[in-house]
């Protein structure tokens, strides 16, 4: 597999520096990606870069993920407005071993082939490097005319006058420049990856490799990814689209994937699959002869909750899809977790009880009319039930007197009242 091949023909280079696809060609090739650490989790914004990584190891060449816990307490200026909260070594490490435990779902660490992954920290090298000796071995290769006139640095200074730029900040590319050469030197590392964002940063550790020994470094960058509509990718009304099934769950990010638009769904199976490009143009063919089936969402949320959880994961959110029209919906209610039910019937009403008031038994009207407000009044609700428009967890009611008791209770806590066909409410007990 030719790796520039690959990324090309996926939409996934945005630029590359002269001679890279030679070296790539020539041998196997070591190449880092930096992750900031600054959250215990990533999230899908992170996965270009990583599947860039996945795509690199997949073409027989060494993925290198760099964690920047040292950069990570400075905050890169690339395309922010404002200088990030700094964090500690403490939650430094432990973001690490978060994030690698995500990554290993990706790249393959513990292999014995010469192009295993491995997991690098800058904060490693830079702790106990002087501030002296660094400003004199490595801030004396670059000028400031250099770094003042990369891009990230020239929008910063032109659109933020009253913040202005910290020299903390500004000192970033140099610090990421270090990186470069470091692992040039240790590692053997002659690529470094990222976004476009990053490509100045990049270029300043080719810089600093080329003068300080001579050496000859590559530089490849992806696009950052947009929606069709030109919104932020990756964002929701709930923020970001998490990893980590606790921030965001299976069924969410499941969900995610399976809501995207016919367009940018196209581009987003290039990027975020493994699948072949014949694959993908059946799917496209398909798509275009029946657009109402979707296919291509519904592949790419399958091949990536599995990548990202597990095909168990992927089938619990499939099901959970189903509570709302599948005939077997009682049968999924009860067998789903809490935080799938929660996220299934996210932003429904709710109201509590006592859950004292359900293991002792109340008949099902004085529940819903008299100890919350399903219903306005208990005519109104026996009425509904005539014409067939009362159901508890997804099962008709035909009568309004029946017994609600703890067997009523999905994870021990909640019932699912339905009013007519499309209004839920979530009756907790507690």
């Amino acid at each position: 597999m030719n790796f520039v091949e690959e990324l090309k023909w996926r939409g996934m280079i945005n630029n590359m520096m002269p001679g890279t696809e030679e070296q790539l060609n020539k041998e196997m090739t070591t190449a880092y990606l930096g992750i900031d650490p600054t959250a215990d989790s990533l999230h899908i914004g992170h996965l270009v870069g990583v599947m860039m990584l996945k795509h690199l190891q997949r073409a027989g060449h060494r993925p290198l993920a760099l964690v920047g816990g040292a950069t990570g307490m400075i905050g890169d200026p690339s395309m922010k407005s404002q200088e990030r909260v700094l964090i500690d070594e403490a939650t430094l490490r432990h973001n690490q071993e978060c994030i690698k435990r995500q990554l290993a779902k990706f790249l393959d660490f513990d292999s014995e082939e010469p192009n295993h992954a491995e997991l690098v920290n800058n904060y490693d090298w830079m702790k106990d490097y002087g501030f002296l000796n660094f400003i004199r071995d490595i801030g004396k290769h670059i000028t400031v005319n250099y770094m003042m006139a990369k891009d990230s640095v020239k929008k910063r200074l032109g659109s933020d006058t009253q913040h202005g730029m910290s020299f903390t900040e500004f000192s970033y590319q140099l610090l990421q420049g270090y990186d470069f050469l470091y692992l040039y030197e240790h590692k053997g590392c002659k690529l470094q990856m990222g976004g476009s964002d990053q490509w100045g940063n990049i270029t300043t550790g080719t810089e600093l490799i080329r003068r300080t020994c001579g050496g000859e470094a590559f530089a490849l960058t992806c696009p950052l990814i947009t929606k069709a509509d030109g919104k932020k990718f990756g964002k929701t009304e709930s923020g970001n689209v998490w990893l980590d099934p606790k921030r965001t769950s299976p069924y969410k990010f499941y969900q995610f994937w399976l809501n995207v638009s016919d367009e940018d769904a196209e581009k987003y199976i290039k990027i975020f699959t493994v699948l072949t490009k014949e694959e993908i143009d059946a799917l496209v063919a398909e798509q275009a002869e029946n657009p109402g089936l979707r296919p291509i969402q519904k592949r790419l949320a399958k091949e990536i909750t599995t990548m990202v959880h597990s095909a168990a994961d992927y089938e619990a959110a499939v099901e959970a899809s189903q509570i709302l029209f599948s005939n077997k919906a009682q049968e999924i209610l009860h067998k789903i977790d809490e935080d799938t039910l929660l996220s299934v019937f996210e932003g429904v009403p709710q109201f509590e009880v006592s859950k004292d008031l359900i293991t002792a038994g109340v008949d099902l009207v004085d529940l819903v009319a008299e100890h919350t407000q399903v219903f306005a009044s208990k005519g109104e609700m026996r009425k509904l039930t005539k014409s067939g428009g009362v159901s508890v967890n997804k099962e008709k009611v035909v009568d309004p007197q029946m017994k609600i008791d703890a067997s009523f209770l999905l994870n021990d806590k909640y019932i699912l009242a339905q009013r007519g066909k499309k209004n839920y409410y979530l009756i907790i007990a507690r």
